[in-house]
């Protein structure tokens, strides 16, 4: 391994991984257990007690983990000259210490290049998609976070009149006003995005062009109106984005089956 190798962790990461060995919090009692580290040197001292009890064959390196003011529950590790600094990230403050030690047998695995066993991707899981932190992970990204959008009013395209167009003719004007605008950047990997935290629609820039269809761009507008209209529901522990209740809603878009060909080729994700 290089002397500087990094990974990182965010929520969505965690699908569900292959079986492994190594024992891990067990996700059914993680409510139970005592609270996690509240200060940084015990957070170091959990990750250290984690790559021992995980029996990793590399020289132990020294620990710097600490809490980071973060507008989700993204956390860092990365392996420096010997030296493991992890960053985690402060909304986990009070969790279940099981679910913390999960993270870190999920971070340190990563970093070292081994399985996560699935009981504490299962356990981190569990804790991370409770509704009361979800709600606080919300206000969190909406008290820190900054939303950077463009003018809905671009060179070719006025987002704003398409969002009102739609507005009235699918949801009888009673969708909530949004804040819509243009992404920075000419992203060609995320073509849409709804935000429920800020309550924002971004629609990348690259469609501000005269060879976009109008109809394409409608739809893209349509689709995450319809983030507005239908939140992620769950499904145990599970997120399920794209509803019954939804795909139903977005099939009533008249030119969907075309705008479904035409973004497919360019390979592009619609969130």
């Amino acid at each position: 391994m290089s002397p500087l190798a990094t990974s990182q962790l965010s929520l969505w990461d965690l699908e569900p991984p292959p079986e492994a060995d190594s024992p891990a919090p067990n996700a059914a009692e993680h409510t139970s257990r005592a609270a996690a580290p509240t200060s940084d040197a015990e957070l170091a001292a959990l990750f250290l007690r984690v790559f021992r009890r995980l029996d990793i064959a590399r020289p132990e390196p020294r620990f710097d983990a600490a809490y980071r003011p973060f507008t989700g529950l993204r956390s860092t590790i990365r392996l420096r000259h010997g030296r493991v600094e992890a960053r985690v990230s402060d909304l986990l403050i009070g969790a279940p210490a099981a679910a913390v030690e999960a993270l870190a047998e999920i971070l340190l695995a990563q970093l070292y290049r081994q399985r996560p066993s699935a009981e504490a991707r299962q356990c981190y899981r569990a804790y991370v998609t409770q509704p009361e932190l979800r709600g606080k992970l919300e206000q969190t990204r909406r008290e820190r976070g900054v939303k950077r959008l463009l003018p809905p009013r671009g060179r070719y395209f006025n987002l704003q009149l398409i969002f009102e167009d739609l507005n009235a003719r699918f949801f009888s004007g009673e969708l909530s006003p949004v804040r819509i605008g243009w992404s920075p950047h000419r992203s060609r990997t995320v073509l849409g995005h709804y935000d429920s935290a800020h309550r924002t629609i971004t629609i990348s820039r690259a469609f501000d062009s005269p060879s976009v269809p109008g109809y394409l761009l409608e739809y893209l507008v349509y689709h995450e109106m319809l983030h507005a209209r239908h939140p992620v529901e769950r499904n145990g522990s599970r997120r399920v984005i794209h509803s019954p209740a939804f795909v139903a809603d977005e099939k009533r878009f008249p030119d969907y089956e075309r705008a479904i060909r035409r973004l497919r080729r360019l390979s592009g994700r619609v969130d």
